[in-house]
């Protein structure tokens, strides 16, 4: 069973930083695209960033120059480095990969468990 386990979550003031993480594991064959979600309540999950297996990335355009995507493809591990944090980025973020399972074979996303952001003063 491929599981995604979420890490790094938390409070912080605003301008602050905070690094997720995200580790893939079980019968994986590969992984193609990485990406982060976030949903704040009231309001329709949106994508954040994403990464293709070759490193390639795009970004939500109230988070360019601020928040950096990256994965280490040895660890099955993505990050998204968050700096300079403002109230607005405050939601619960999702980790979401597309994985090719060794067994059974298959083919789909996966996502996260969700961690909470919250940045306040």
């Amino acid at each position: 069973q491929v599981q995604l386990v979420e890490s790094g979550g938390g409070l912080v003031q605003p301008g602050g930083s905070l690094r997720l993480s995200c580790a893939a594991s079980g019968s994986i064959a590969s992984i193609n695209a990485m990406r982060w979600f976030r949903q704040a309540p009231g309001k329709e999950r949106e994508l954040v960033a994403a990464i293709t297996s070759v490193g390639s990335t795009n970004y939500l355009d109230s988070v360019k120059g601020r928040f950096t995507i990256s994965r280490d493809n040895a660890k099955n591990t993505v990050y998204l480095q968050m700096n300079s944090l403002k109230p607005e980025d405050t939601a619960v973020y999702y980790c979401n990969a597309n994985i090719y399972s060794s067994f059974p074979y298959s083919f789909r996303d996966y996502w996260g468990q969700g961690t909470q952001v919250t940045v306040s003063s």
